[in-house]
């Protein structure tokens, strides 16, 4: 054999040896970081929204108290007293009792008692609390075509809204605002939908107001989110006082034992949190730059008391 065949031969024969030597190594190492890292979890994902850990937390809320701010106090100051990690989830109240059905909420912060207790009956929901309260007020145009100015029966400024055909703008989302307007509708004894003057956003509360504003119309708000969005509307306030524009929100922890997965301590954490001393003073205070409460606290009283 010539000397070139010899040498050619051993080098692939080198080449080879040193490939599998590195192979060696390689899968060395792979076991050795396998062995140290955690294995992977073969767990299939559940239906439902699930948090990232122990210290996660989802909160369902109506949008009024996103769209006031309430939350931008609250939840900081929850989180920081208890560890918790919040991720908020802003919608109508229909929709957030929804979210807690499909266990893709650990708690809810809502105000639509008549769902809510339709809620707990089906027993979605467990430890339900009273928290606080405001109120609806019926706003609209300063020119108010519709004459509603100073009334104090929201079926009658209702009934004058839909005689003047003037433009009304409803939620249209399920929320517990649009319950009550609905309702108030009813007692009037009208039909709005179907209306041309009768329009749905299909929003929350902050983006109806600013349409209703641009549009010259009037519609049904909490006075949290009107207050504290009143600088931006062309709107005044009409129509207040009327007992059925009372708005009460409860906490609501989702039922563990229909959703496992649910962050029940976590939940509890929160429920106890804005109901105690310490939430209940945030409550109270917020929005005082307006000169009159926004949410006024109710945690330990009956909701017969509340008015």
């Amino acid at each position: 054999m010539a000397p070139g065949s010899v040498i050619s031969k051993r080098r692939v024969l080198e080449r080879i040896a040193a490939l599998m030597t590195l192979a060696l190594v390689a899968a060395a190492c792979g076991s050795a970081a396998s062995a140290s890292a955690p294995a992977a979890s073969t767990a299939q994902p559940s239906a439902a929204a699930t948090p990232g850990g122990p210290n996660d937390l989802i909160l369902a809320t109506t949008t009024s108290t996103q769209d006031s701010g309430l939350l931008d106090v609250l939840v900081p100051a929850f989180q920081q007293a208890t560890g918790y990690v919040v991720k908020t989830v802003a919608v109508g109240s229909g929709q957030a009792l929804k979210m807690g059905q499909d266990g893709n909420a650990d708690v809810m912060l809502v105000h639509s008692p008549a769902a809510e207790k339709t809620f707990m009956d089906a027993a979605w929901g467990v430890d339900r609390r009273l928290v606080m309260h405001n109120y609806f007020l019926v706003v609209g145009p300063k020119n108010d075509p519709a004459g509603i100015r100073g009334m104090t029966s929201a079926a009658d400024a209702f009934k004058k809204i839909a005689a003047a055909a003037a433009t009304f703008v409803s939620r249209g989302d399920g929320s517990g605002t649009e319950t009550r307007e609905l309702a108030t509708w009813k007692t009037a004894g009208i039909t709005p939908k179907g209306n041309s003057w009768y329009l749905q956003s299909g929003q929350g509360m902050g983006p109806t107001l600013q349409i209703a504003s641009e549009k010259g119309g009037y519609t049904l708000t909490d006075n949290a989110t009107f207050l504290s969005n009143s600088s931006k509307l062309s709107l005044d306030v009409l129509v207040q006082g009327d007992p059925v524009l009372l708005n009460i929100y409860h906490v609501i922890s989702v039922n563990a034992a229909k959703w496992p997965k649910v962050n029940l301590a976590g939940a509890k954490a929160f429920a106890d949190y804005v109901t105690s001393p310490a939430g209940q003073e945030l409550i109270g205070s917020f929005g005082s730059q307006y000169g009159q409460h926004l949410f006024v606290p109710d945690a330990g009283k009956a909701e017969s008391d509340v008015k």
